[in-house]
């Protein structure tokens, strides 16, 4: 049962406050509740698995800062990495060894990087690499997939997902339809209509990414044959393949999927898990490919604060700590026992509902299923995860606030608090309609 200590007075507070300082109240749309229903809880710390809000609240948390905390929030060792790499200085401006250092992990980790650029998120690497894609190939159009999400730049919001998804925007308003003519788009899992768009654009499409397991539109994997087709056609056609894995790059197995899969892109973009809870990203790939971008090549990119020691810092030292024998093997059983567990509980309570998990990433969706692709994941009960979401958070289960985001565990939770979280998910499911 819900307990009376529950009580989000100051999270009201602040978020009230927040709405009159920054739009939305938030610095990122997908944290302000609006998809399903009351204002957001307003975290004051967290650690390993949990966290705790401003009214003291705890929660076990399945969101860990969107995929990073992969070895549990405020993990030890990282923070005292950190704070022994801050009293030399937080940004250089300059080269550093520990770019050296954590540039090897990557290129030895990544089956398709031979050389890697440093930035500071997820974002800043698919722009990036899309302009990498072009400055290779004298090509203009891409291929993305429908609710997969890239970040926020132009050539990107032509029906992407995560916040897009989550509050049903339209493409959106800002950005010139002269910089979204190059982008087009197919359902994820559908190769047919990948290859209708190669036959219909002749010599000039750039390359084609995508999330090898979609994340932004809740957990969707791929379908088998799906990756290994598209490598197949973007050989054929001239074209690069561009995994983004910002998501599942040292997630669901420490060289990402192309290494769960065994397909190798031509270019990756990753993020993250790799700055240890600090802002990074990266892109990398075939050295040749690589080698265009300045100052080697023609191709310019740059950034201030990219290769900082301190995201450097807890890159290197969270990568350590996953390349630890057996780690893949815990988040597979313990994601693999709360996954299974959800799908069994709706089952037995009454509601369809389908989903999964890959190693350290999860997702369910309330719909019968099973879901292929983003229209599939459309037809998902959205005002039923709405309440289940709210009656999680109640019982201090974390979950993302969208039924189009994936979940994440991390070796920090324990089979105590998967029991926890079914036990709350029981309860929930059992009175909601």
């Amino acid at each position: 049962m819900v307990t009376s200590t529950f009580k989000t007075t100051k999270s009201e507070e602040i978020f009230a406050a927040a709405q009159k300082l920054m739009p939305g109240g938030v610095s990122s749309p997908v944290r302000a509740f609006k998809s399903v229903g009351g204002q957001p809880i307003v975290f004051d710390r967290v650690e390993g698995a949990y966290a705790w809000d401003v009214d003291g609240n705890r929660y076990i948390d399945y969101v860990g800062t969107w995929g990073p905390a992969i070895c549990g929030h405020a993990h030890p060792e990282v923070i005292k990495a950190i704070c022994e790499a801050a009293q030399k200085g937080t940004s250089f401006g300059a080269p550093c060894a520990l770019e050296n250092v954590l540039a090897e992990m990557v290129i030895a980790a990544v089956p398709s990087i031979e050389m890697v650029r440093f930035v500071n998120s997820g974002t800043e690497a698919c722009m990036s690499v899309l302009r990498l894609m072009r400055a290779f190939t004298g090509r203009d159009k891409i291929i993305k997939f429908e609710g997969c999400y890239h970040g926020h730049a132009d050539m990107f919001l032509v029906k992407a997902g995560s916040g897009v998804a989550t509050l049903g925007l339209p493409d959106s308003p800002g950005v010139p339809k002269n910089t979204t003519t190059n982008t087009l788009t197919a359902p994820f899992n559908n190769l047919e209509a990948v290859k209708a768009l190669f036959a219909e654009n002749p010599g000039e499409i750039a390359g084609v990414i995508l999330e090898p397991v979609v994340g932004n539109a809740g957990f969707i994997p791929p379908d088998g044959g799906f990756l290994a087709g598209l490598r197949e056609l973007t050989r054929d056609n001239g074209a690069l393949l561009v995994f983004d894995e910002v998501m599942t790059g040292f997630r669901i197995a420490y060289g990402g999927a192309q290494e769960k899969f065994g397909i190798t892109p031509d270019l990756t973009t990753l993020g993250k898990i790799i700055g240890g809870g600090l802002p990074v990203g990266a892109y990398g790939g075939r050295r040749d490919i690589m080698e265009m971008v300045a100052p080697a090549g023609p191709m310019y990119q740059a950034g201030t604060l990219s290769g900082n020691p301190l995201a450097m810092t807890a890159g290197i030292k969270t990568l350590e700590l996953l390349h630890q024998p057996g780690t893949y093997e815990a988040l597979d059983r313990i994601t693999k026992r709360l996954a299974d567990g959800m799908l069994q509980i709706a089952q037995e309570t009454g509601h369809a509902a389908c989903g999964g998990q890959i190693s350290g990433m999860f997702g369910f969706f309330f719909a019968a299923g099973p879901v292929h692709n983003y229209e599939d994941a459309k037809l998902a009960d959205l005002t039923k995860f709405s309440r289940f979401h709210r009656g999680m958070l109640e019982h201090g289960i974390y979950l993302a606030p969208s039924q189009f985001e994936a979940g994440f565990t991390s070796l920090a939770h324990t089979d105590a608090d998967i029991d926890h979280t079914l036990a709350a998910a029981r309860e929930v499911m059992s009175h909601l309609s």
